[in-house]
């Protein structure tokens, strides 16, 4: 534990803090393993680039799992070590994928990523101007989640327009 680093937290109980990040940590460990099976299974039209978005989104899932869990060791704590415990500690849960359509795909993963939004923009508020390390780290991946929510949702109203062209020219 870094306990000059610690020293410089204001008014927050550290225990609190780890607390809600080994929370957000079983979230991006829960987020990362459904874009990756949702990769491996999504079906339908342009499937490849939402194949390419969601394996590119586990990526950055799995970073923003040692991003948090660095910081969790930092304030000498201990990061969730069993992945049972995800399920018992997450924000967001975990949605098995049920239906495989690309559509319904992106709008899973959207919803996901709305939730690590209110989660991460909770955590900022929460450590501003209190703890600067941790409002950096949970500020590098809100504005990742926020532009996460913005890829998924193009690529879903691209889709969705372009099946409704069809369907327009069709009739």
């Amino acid at each position: 534990m870094a306990r000059r680093g610690n020293s410089i937290i204001k008014g927050l109980d550290i225990n609190d803090i780890i607390t809600r990040l080994n929370k957000a940590y079983a979230d991006e460990w829960l987020a990362y393993y459904q874009y990756f099976i949702e990769a491996k299974v999504v079906k339908g039209i342009m499937k490849d680039a939402a194949i390419a978005e969601l394996d590119q989104h586990a990526a950055d899932e799995l970073r923003h799992a040692n991003l948090v869990s660095d910081r969790i060791l930092q304030l000498g704590g201990t990061p969730l070590l069993n992945p049972k415990d995800w399920f018992t500690h997450t924000n967001c849960g975990y949605e098995e994928p049920k239906d495989f359509d690309v559509v319904s795909i992106l709008e899973d993963s959207i919803k996901g990523e709305q939730c690590a939004i209110s989660v991460y923009s909770d955590l900022a508020d929460l450590t501003r101007d209190k703890d600067i390390v941790t409002y950096d780290i949970v500020s590098q991946i809100l504005a990742d989640e926020v532009e996460h929510e913005e890829d998924l949702q193009a690529l879903h109203d691209d889709i969705t327009e372009f099946i409704t062209d069809i369907k327009k020219n069709i009739n």
